[in-house]
Protein backbone atom coordinates (compact mmCIF):
# COMPACT_ATOMS: atom_id res chain seq x y z
CA UNK A 1 0.00 0.00 0.00
CA UNK A 2 1.12 3.41 -0.99
CA UNK A 3 -0.75 6.28 0.09
CA UNK A 4 -0.24 9.80 1.86
CA UNK A 5 -1.43 10.39 4.84
CA UNK A 6 -2.40 13.85 6.14
CA UNK A 7 -2.33 14.57 9.80
CA UNK A 8 -4.13 16.96 11.67
CA UNK A 9 -0.82 18.04 13.76
CA UNK A 10 0.36 20.95 12.40
CA UNK A 11 4.13 20.46 13.76
CA UNK A 12 4.45 18.02 10.54
CA UNK A 13 6.32 19.55 8.02
CA UNK A 14 6.88 16.00 5.98
CA UNK A 15 4.88 13.70 4.11
CA UNK A 16 3.91 11.01 5.46
CA UNK A 17 3.51 7.70 3.29
CA UNK A 18 2.15 4.87 3.97
CA UNK A 19 4.15 1.72 3.12
CA UNK A 20 4.26 -1.69 3.61
CA UNK A 21 7.40 -3.36 3.75
CA UNK A 22 9.43 -5.62 5.88
CA UNK A 23 10.87 -3.75 8.37
CA UNK A 24 13.07 -4.14 11.57
CA UNK A 25 14.14 -2.19 14.89
CA UNK A 26 17.82 -3.51 15.93
CA UNK A 27 19.87 -2.48 19.18
CA UNK A 28 22.50 -4.23 20.15
CA UNK A 29 21.60 -7.89 19.94
CA UNK A 30 18.16 -7.51 19.38
CA UNK A 31 15.76 -7.48 16.70
CA UNK A 32 12.18 -7.01 16.79
CA UNK A 33 9.93 -7.29 13.11
CA UNK A 34 7.58 -4.16 12.91
CA UNK A 35 4.68 -3.25 11.04
CA UNK A 36 5.74 -0.25 8.82
CA UNK A 37 2.83 2.01 9.38
CA UNK A 38 4.27 5.09 7.35
CA UNK A 39 7.71 6.85 6.38
CA UNK A 40 9.07 10.27 5.65
CA UNK A 41 11.70 12.18 5.46
CA UNK A 42 12.40 12.80 9.01
CA UNK A 43 11.88 9.07 10.46
CA UNK A 44 9.07 6.62 10.61
CA UNK A 45 5.88 5.19 12.62
CA UNK A 46 5.42 1.64 13.16
CA UNK A 47 3.69 -0.81 15.04
CA UNK A 48 5.53 -2.41 17.52
CA UNK A 49 5.35 -5.77 19.07
CA UNK A 50 4.23 -7.35 22.15
CA UNK A 51 7.67 -8.20 23.01
CA UNK A 52 9.51 -4.53 22.32
CA UNK A 53 11.72 -3.93 25.04
CA UNK A 54 14.51 -1.26 23.27
CA UNK A 55 16.00 1.33 25.56
CA UNK A 56 14.35 4.13 24.21
CA UNK A 57 17.26 6.27 25.15
CA UNK A 58 19.34 5.05 22.90
CA UNK A 59 20.04 4.89 19.32
CA UNK A 60 18.07 2.31 17.35
CA UNK A 61 18.55 1.32 13.66
CA UNK A 62 15.81 0.97 12.12
CA UNK A 63 16.19 -1.21 8.38
CA UNK A 64 13.31 -1.52 5.78
CA UNK A 65 13.93 -4.21 3.14
CA UNK A 66 12.06 -2.60 -0.29
CA UNK A 67 12.80 -5.55 -2.42
CA UNK A 68 15.60 -7.67 -4.12
CA UNK A 69 18.94 -6.15 -2.67
CA UNK A 70 17.89 -2.43 -1.75
CA UNK A 71 16.90 -1.25 1.58
CA UNK A 72 16.73 1.78 3.30
CA UNK A 73 18.79 1.96 6.65
CA UNK A 74 18.68 4.59 9.51
CA UNK A 75 19.59 5.39 12.82
CA UNK A 76 16.75 6.74 14.97
CA UNK A 77 15.91 8.03 18.04
CA UNK A 78 12.35 6.95 19.53
CA UNK A 79 10.18 10.28 19.70
CA UNK A 80 7.16 8.95 21.41
CA UNK A 81 4.76 5.80 21.48
CA UNK A 82 1.02 5.80 21.77
CA UNK A 83 -1.70 2.70 21.80
CA UNK A 84 1.49 0.52 20.65
CA UNK A 85 2.52 2.45 17.94
CA UNK A 86 6.32 4.51 18.02
CA UNK A 87 7.41 7.37 16.38
CA UNK A 88 11.39 6.97 15.67
CA UNK A 89 13.16 9.86 14.20
CA UNK A 90 15.77 9.75 12.02
CA UNK A 91 18.92 11.23 13.65
CA UNK A 92 21.60 9.69 10.39
CA UNK A 93 21.06 7.95 7.46
CA UNK A 94 23.46 6.86 4.72
CA UNK A 95 23.95 8.25 0.95
CA UNK A 96 22.06 5.31 -0.41
CA UNK A 97 19.02 5.11 1.95
CA UNK A 98 18.25 8.58 1.46
CA UNK A 99 18.49 8.14 -2.10
CA UNK A 100 15.96 5.58 -1.92
CA UNK A 101 13.90 6.98 0.27
CA UNK A 102 14.16 10.33 -1.38
CA UNK A 103 12.62 8.36 -4.51
CA UNK A 104 10.08 6.88 -2.72
CA UNK A 105 8.65 9.78 -1.22
CA UNK A 106 8.86 11.77 -4.97
CA UNK A 107 7.17 8.73 -6.18
CA UNK A 108 4.50 9.11 -4.30
CA UNK A 109 4.15 12.88 -3.82
CA UNK A 110 3.66 13.20 -7.31
CA UNK A 111 5.39 16.83 -7.00
CA UNK A 112 9.04 17.69 -7.41
CA UNK A 113 8.69 20.82 -5.67
CA UNK A 114 7.02 19.63 -2.56
CA UNK A 115 10.06 17.39 -2.00
CA UNK A 116 12.55 19.86 -2.69
CA UNK A 117 10.75 22.15 -0.22
CA UNK A 118 10.71 19.13 2.25
CA UNK A 119 14.79 18.04 1.83
CA UNK A 120 15.70 21.63 2.19
CA UNK A 121 14.09 21.78 5.99
CA UNK A 122 16.02 18.78 6.88
CA UNK A 123 19.02 20.73 6.52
Amino acid sequence: MHDITESPDNRRTFSRISFDADTYLCQDENRWEVELIDISLNGVLVKLPPEWNGDSSRDISVFIHLGGDVAINMITRLAHVEEGRAGFHCEHIDLESISHLRRLVELNLGDTESLERELRQLT
